[in-house]
């Protein structure tokens, strides 16, 4: 049973171990042997995971896959994708050899800026405090000369630092809405770094400030944080073809890119499915975010926001007919880098980037983008012809004969017999255990 712990993480990780496996699991040995058998061989690499994190006992490993045949604005890549989800890889390689028939992916830039913040509470007279923003703006640009000076030559920094007065929300509350460009890092240390700076010199600013009153010049600040909510840090990926090109044995062309669109705009308006039909593009992104480094949280909780900016959760993608083109496209917020943490540390994620050419991180954002909108093709194509589980349960065949506990000999041949079978788990164990009882 668990019990309370002090001091764990001064334990060494042998002890920590220890503890858990004693602790917290019905068999300490057989928990030890596990969270040993998954460290890596190479001592220097396992401290250098080790380190990554605060009381590691041991590696979590997911798959790491590639899906070939992307064609990017006339360049090939192929694209590293982490993630345990079966048909993921699959879909996004089916769909992308797809385009590579029909001219490829294109994607663009639109923007490349980062938000912060820093929050304060002000309860005097509004008119002074602008007054004082004005005269102190330049004083808090120079408190950061020394933080910013290397970001500034590689032609990053800061791009504007506005007050906001949002009292009519919470009282007195006001902030200092600030934009970035970091470039090919993804920033978060750099930004927060200029906020807290920020927040320490507009308070020692505001004690000079001769037209506040006493209690006036008593700002407080209640925190100073970057924000992963970037709509101006967004990305365009589309493709397009003639509808005749479109060609499905399941329905004619035109039938096809018809109900595509329709399966779009129901994820426009409901909700319910927009969630869902989102929740694919993201198998995509997450899957190319994590194979390179990046934080796929920040990524899922920008991306999310950004869907609701029109005040109701909708799709991320957008589908059109017209003048018999069939064009797919996707605008979506992604704050990534291709240098900086575990870019540099992670051999994995250093791979990855050689594997995408070294990409800078508008690059990356192209290819991220093209991934998640490849993933969406695939499945909503899926859904308006054979439908999501006839391909979904063909790639899960493997888990479920692992879970089963079938030999090589009897994997191989029950995914030939499941080539022509409607795959479920009550078909496989029949399927298993007629197998084995011949």
């Amino acid at each position: 049973m668990n019990t309370p712990v002090e001091g764990f993480s001064k334990l060494t990780k042998t002890q920590k171990i220890d503890w858990i496996a004693i602790n917290c699991t019905k068999d300490p040995e057989a928990t030890k042997q596990l969270l040993k058998q998954y460290w890596n061989t190479d001592p220097r690499v396992q401290q250098l995971h080790d380190e990554f994190i605060e009381n590691t006992v041991s590696n979590y490993y997911l798959p790491f896959a590639i899906a070939p045949n992307f064609k990017i604005n006339d360049k090939l890549y192929a694209i590293p994708m982490a993630i345990e989800e079966s048909s993921v890889v699959a879909a996004a390689s089916k769909a992308a050899k797809f385009w590579l028939e029909r001219g490829g992916f294109k994607a663009e830039i639109i923007g490349t800026e980062k938000v912060g913040q820093v929050h304060l509470i002000y309860k005097g007279d509004n008119q002074k405090l602008f007054r004082f923003f004005d005269s102190a703006k330049p004083e808090l640009i120079k408190s950061v000369s020394s933080i910013t000076q290397s970001m500034e030559k590689r032609g990053g920094g800061i791009n504007n630092i506005e007050l906001r007065d949002l009292s009519n929300k919470i009282d007195g509350y006001h902030q200092l809405h600030c934009t970035f460009e970091t470039l090919d890092a993804m920033g978060a240390n750099f930004i927060n770094s200029c906020l807290e700076q920020f927040a320490r010199t507009f308070k020692e600013q505001a004690l000079l400030f001769d037209a506040f009153s006493e209690e006036e010049k008593n700002i407080e600040v209640v925190m100073s944080i970057l924000s992963n909510y970037v709509p101006d840090c967004l990305v365009r990926a589309e493709v397009s073809c003639p509808i005749s090109d479109l060609g499905n044995a399941d329905m004619s062309s035109k039938d096809f890119a018809e109900k595509f669109v329709r399966a779009v705009n129901i994820a426009k308006v409901e909700p319910y499915r927009a969630v869902t039909h989102n929740k694919g593009i993201m198998n995509g992104i997450d899957a190319v975010v994590l194979a390179t480094g990046n934080d796929f949280r920040a990524i899922e909780a920008g991306v999310h926001a950004y869907a609701t900016k029109e005040g109701q959760y909708s799709s991320l993608t957008h589908a059109t007919i017209e003048n018999g083109i069939f064009k797919f496209w996707i605008e979506v917020p992604l704050a990534l880098g291709t240098v900086g943490g575990l870019t540099r540390l992670h051999p994995m994620v250093k791979l990855a980037l050689e594997i995408l050419q070294n990409p800078s991180a508008k690059e990356l954002m192209q290819i991220v983008a093209v991934a998640g909108l490849a993933q969406n093709f695939a499945a909503v194509r899926s859904l308006i012809t054979t439908g999501i589980q006839k391909g979904h349960m063909k790639m899960h065949l493997l888990n479920m004969l692992n879970q089963l506990g079938a030999t090589e000999a009897e994997k191989q041949k029950l995914v030939t017999y499941f080539k022509d079978q409607t795959v479920t788990n009550a078909s496989v164990k029949e399927a298993l255990e007629s197998l084995k009882s011949k």
